[in-house]
């Protein structure tokens, strides 16, 4: 699928509507699960991934969806109890910082997009990805048969449908807009609990993002285990930034194994239900 370029202007904003989705149901594709992603850019907390799956059952998706960055945090906390009534069904899924660092933002992405599949208890036919690539399925293991059994989010077993990538799918597409508000909402939340804890950061407004007051925080106090450490967390060149923070990869001073790290940081993410397994960390 391709999408035409976007006009400028007000009117390039769009009203997300189901005609994709209908297009992949006259294929075939029964049921639909549009997909999104947020916190991918951010220097702190998960990566975090909704899914919203539909059938010919699923009507227009509630009035006021779009994606979430174009909604005030406001109007998409009240958007969340729709999207859930509407759909056939729906999930949420994390990665931790830990879990970013040791297999990377395209793993982690893959394991917060197979827990969100696995919370919905419905097998979708085929998956509707933003964006151009399919993150969901590993090109190195699963290749063609990516819709045949392949690897579950945490180790197991797990059968993936194909996937259909489309650019701007969360402004185009009611299933893929709501799995944005879900994801954001999640996520959102969770950050300001984490800045109860770890208050230096500012995490209650910049979600964990490049915000100037979220980098001078880091110059002051250095990371946390809820940073992503392999990063350049500072945004300077890398030799000063690791003059500042450490070493890329580094876990923190006096840890010699990333499950020391986990231990310390297994209380932060049992809040979000993220399972912190050092073998599964480890990859």
């Amino acid at each position: 699928m391709t999408s035409a370029a976007p006009r400028s202007g007000p009117r390039a904003i769009r009203k997300p509507s189901l005609r994709v989705e209908r297009e992949l149901q006259r294929e075939g594709f029964a049921v639909v699960a549009g997909m999104d992603e947020v916190g991918r850019g951010a220097l702190a907390g998960p990566v975090s991934v909704g899914v919203v799956v539909i059938d010919q059952s699923c009507r227009s998706g509630p009035i006021g969806l779009r994606d979430s960055k174009l909604l005030a945090p406001r109007r998409r906390e009240q958007l969340v109890a729709p999207v859930r009534r509407w759909a056939l069904a729906w999930g949420v899924g994390h990665a931790s910082a830990l879990e970013i660092v040791a297999v990377g933002i395209l793993g982690a992405l893959r394991r917060a997009g197979r827990r969100a599949l696995a919370t919905t208890g419905v097998r979708p036919d085929v998956v509707l990805l933003d964006g151009k690539h399919d993150w969901l399925n590993d090109p190195a293991r699963d290749g063609l048969l990516a819709f045949a059994e392949s690897d579950g989010p945490d180790g197991g077993r797990q059968k993936l449908p194909p996937v259909r990538t489309l650019v701007k799918a969360d402004m185009r597409c009611s299933s893929v807009a709501g799995a944005s508000v879900l994801a954001k909402v999640e996520r959102d939340a969770a950050m300001v609990e984490f800045a109860r804890t770890h208050s230096a950061y500012g995490w209650e407004i910049n979600k964990g993002y490049a915000a100037p007051e979220h980098r001078r925080a880091l110059l002051r106090s250095g990371p946390c285990v809820l940073h992503r450490r392999s990063w350049n967390l500072t945004g300077m060149p890398e030799r000063m930034s690791e003059a500042l923070t450490g070493p890329a990869g580094a876990l923190r001073d006096g840890a010699d194994d990333i499950g020391e790290v986990a231990a310390d940081a297994g209380h932060e993410w049992a809040m979000m239900g993220v399972p912190i397994d050092v073998e599964v960390i480890r990859g």
